[in-house]
């Protein structure tokens, strides 16, 4: 008897995580395995809450929709931030989500997201162990913070990276109009990962070196040694364009621009903005014009500029998730190995080497003195941001798949 299986996304969109649930729906309806793919509204807690639709319904009502999903930003069945406690704290909320397996004949789970999703993943993986559940649980990555480890890098990181290098390129125009001295700083996303800073550095060409300097939260930041830095360029040059991650900490690894210690439903400190914490400096040290500019949820999921490569390979991570999960595949995640001339295989890794861990940038790809990335840097993200998107239009604007189910 054919059984069926279901995906949910979670965490932060990205403009390629419909891709992957593009690639799960298309290879588990092709298989010819399951009855019907279900898709888990709100990430876990729509298994938790019965909000599920039927994504097979999806594909056979119009074919196209699963090309239209493929390029469509943020995350078609919503997403949650919601912790799975250990099952020794409360089994409760396993029995449930076990149970609603049961109900809707789940032979396996697909969950795409980041960090926190493969914590869940872990979770549900080490839960169905205990009670001998046939379910194979199954993550997919995604994380425009490419900070998932064993992975050479995750799906939505890539399109972000072609968002920043592109927005950072357009910014150094708009800057270089005025013949006056002055400091534009660029805040971009990466708590305790520098990766998608660092992509600032592809604006670079012939005839601009913006970002002149790139702080990440590998290397300890001294306000001293920023302020020193901004100094020596200004006096050969007029604007300086400064790419910061939100992240950066001092020399006893305190967040910048944290005011206090306020901590999210996962522990993490809240942040009250880098860009602005440094404007101010700026402008109190150094007199001279500045601003800041916080690229916030912009940089996400900007489908009108997705990297092809990125969406290609999100799409592939999704069918070999299925894949891996027909051959009896558990407690795993799909992960990327990078081979030269540029090309990506994919393969299984053990869930327990991923949750709760950190993939930093290599120190060695970042400049003894912390204030730039190195060569190395460029080569590993260049690959990642390569060709363009082939997206319809209507009236104007980009059309993409309808999410009039998540609007309550």
């Amino acid at each position: 008897m054919k059984t069926n299986c279901i995906v949910a996304q979670s965490g932060g969109p990205t403009a390629a995580i419909n891709a992957s649930l593009a690639g799960v729906v298309k290879e588990a309806v092709s298989s010819g395995e399951f009855d019907t793919v279900y898709g888990s509204q709100n990430g876990i807690t729509g298994i938790l809450e019965d909000s599920i639709l039927n994504l097979t319904s999806l594909v056979k009502e119009n074919p196209d929709n699963l090309f239209t999903l493929q390029k469509s930003p943020a995350m078609y069945l919503g997403s949650c931030r919601y912790k799975l406690p250990s099952y020794e704290e409360n089994e409760e909320v396993y029995k449930k989500i076990f149970e609603k397996f049961e109900e809707y004949h789940i032979s396996a789970f697909f969950y795409i997201g980041g960090n926190d999703s493969m914590d869940t993943v872990s979770k549900l993986s080490a839960y169905g162990e205990k009670i001998n559940s046939p379910v194979r649980i199954l993550g997919i990555p995604k994380t425009i913070d490419n900070d998932l480890c064993i992975t050479d890098h995750t799906p939505g990181f890539g399109s972000a990276a072609k968002y920043i290098a592109a927005t950072m390129l357009e910014i150094a125009h708009d800057t270089y109009i005025y013949n006056i001295k002055s400091v534009t700083i660029v805040e971009i996303m990466g708590r305790d990962a520098g990766w998608l800073t660092a992509a600032s550095a592809l604006a670079r060409n012939s005839y601009s070196k913006a970002p002149h300097l790139i702080y990440l939260p590998e290397t300890p930041f001294s306000t001293e040694e920023f302020l020193s830095d901004l100094e020596k360029l200004l006096k050969t040059q007029n604007d300086v364009i400064v790419a910061v991650s939100e992240g950066i900490r001092d020399k006893d690894n305190k967040y910048i621009s944290a005011s206090d210690e306020k901590l999210d439903n996962f522990g993490h400190v809240q942040l009250n903005g880098a860009g602005k914490t440094l404007e101010y400096l700026v402008s109190e040290k150094l007199g001279v014009k500045v601003r800041s500019i916080e690229l916030s949820i912009l940089q996400r999921c900007a489908s009108h500029i997705a990297s092809k490569t990125d969406l290609e390979e999100a799409f592939a991570s999704g069918e070999y998730a299925v894949k891996l999960a027909l051959k009896g595949e558990t407690a795993s995640m799909v992960a990327m190995k990078r081979e030269e001339p540029y090309a990506i295989s994919y393969h299984a890794a053990p869930i327990g080497d991923i949750a709760n861990e950190i993939k930093s940038v290599p120190r060695e790809w970042i400049t003894p003195a912390g204030n730039d990335v190195t060569p190395e840097m460029v080569s590993y993200l260049l690959p990642l941001i390569q060709g363009e998107v082939d997206i319809a239009y209507e009236n104007g604007l980009p059309v993409y798949l309808p999410v009039g189910h998540l609007i309550h």
